[in-house]
């Protein structure tokens, strides 16, 4: 099959000649290039169901072996807080999951390498280690208590999640209908403009569309949506960033992070998955496991198979990465395929992080070029990054 595609800005790549050509060439720039995934759940899933991520895993879809194969550089690990932890010891189970991962990275030094910027990226990878920077997915941690930003940056976090699937006492949330704040609270205000001051990158993921232009009027520094993708191909999902939002979010210099699921990729598979979904957290309630148990998994997968329930592909994920340069320009999208955070719920070709030369196969088939790839696989992220920390000198250097 002869690909030659079109690139968006209309430019004309070099064509291949047979798909064998094309994935091995995704396959060689998935090695040049950095990737930069912006949300990994793994710290979440180790601890419902222990794995060894150093050697080659049957129950992640993050390990150290597949993401060399895959052209991983550097995974944010989310230090996820569940919801039931709001007033209730959130600051110190976030501490906890830290704690844990920096023993990870303690005992596989040879592995793994812990980052806190964008320049100490390239020497990790140099060693041979993958880079894991931080995240923390729900602002529970925080505690209404704004130091509580500086001592998260300081254990290594570098962007935070203000909320989860419920409202907190920072923000209201895409998932739920409760909406306390009709936006952002005001502690949740004074957060924004402290994290600001400190470098540390507001993720606009999860939380209520008011939340989300509250946030971008407040900021001074760029916002990230580290794992959403395009709310154009799931009308009336929240939880998706929709194309006002998109160009709002790339206005004020941020970028969108595609997730991989999908339920966030294709509307009739996420419409099919709500009743799967529902027999599954009744199967996991009857036989007491979790949605991490081989048993669970197998129901899942022999559920929807029995009941057709499609599925997504990475060209899907490439048509919401397509879509958001579309309405707002290359340098405003990037990769946060929330893997160990999903389940099976995956296209059959992203199904772990061995796989990321799919989606930039699809990508090249899409036209676009290797500078355009780049920018999209980290290139966009560094500058979001980088700018969040010039943001945060401005303002310590002005005493503010």
């Amino acid at each position: 099959m002869a690909i030659t595609g079109v690139c968006c800005t209309g430019s004309r790549e070099e064509s291949m000649t047979t798909d064998s050509d094309l994935h091995d060439a995704a396959v060689q720039l998935a090695r040049e290039l950095t990737i930069v995934d912006t949300h990994l759940d793994v710290p979440h899933h180790l601890m419902e169901r222990a794995a060894d991520v150093a050697e080659r895993t049957t129950t992640t879809n993050f390990d150290y072996p597949r993401a060399i194969e895959g052209g991983l550089d550097c995974s944010f690990f989310a230090v996820y807080v569940p919801h039931s932890y709001e007033n209730n010891g959130a600051k110190k189970y976030a501490d906890r999951v830290i704690t844990g991962i920096e023993g990870l990275v303690a005992r596989r030094p040879d592995r793994f390498g812990l980052v806190r910027t964008p320049g100490e990226i390239a020497p990790v990878r140099a060693r041979g280690q993958i880079a894991i920077a931080l995240g923390i997915e729900n602002g529970a941690p925080l505690e209404g208590n704004l130091n509580n930003i500086r001592h998260f940056y300081d254990r290594g976090v570098r962007y935070i999640t203000l909320t989860h699937v419920h409202p907190n006492h920072i923000s209201d949330a895409s998932w739920d209908d409760a909406r306390p704040w009709n936006g952002l609270s005001p502690f949740g205000e004074q957060v924004v403009a402290e994290m600001n001051r400190v470098g540390m990158i507001i993720d606009i993921s999860h939380v209520s569309d008011s939340a989300a232009f509250d946030v971008l009027r407040l900021s001074r520094a760029p916002v990230l949506a580290t794992h959403s993708s395009c709310r154009h191909f799931t009308p009336g999902f929240e939880r998706n960033i929709s194309d006002d939002l998109i160009r709002a979010v790339a206005g004020r210099g941020g970028c969108v992070d595609i997730n991989f699921g999908t339920m966030f990729l294709v509307d009739s598979v996420r419409k099919a998955n709500e009743k799967a979904t529902q027999e599954t957290r009744k199967f996991l309630a009857e036989h007491n496991l979790t949605s991490t148990d081989e048993e669970a998994i197998r129901f899942t997968r022999e559920y929807k198979k029995e009941h057709g329930v499609p599925t997504a592909t990475a060209k899907d994920v490439a048509a919401h990465i397509d879509h958001v340069v579309r309405i707002a320009g290359i340098d405003h999208v990037g990769i946060g395929s929330d893997f160990d955070g999903l389940g099976d719920d995956l296209p059959d070709d992203l199904k772990d992080v061995a796989a990321y030369p799919n989606l930039i196969a699809e990508l090249m088939q899409l036209g676009y070029s290797r500078e355009q790839i780049e920018k999209i696989c980290s290139g966009n992220v560094f500058r979001v990054w980088r700018e969040v920390e010039r943001v945060a000198h401005d303002m310590q250097a002005a005493g503010k």
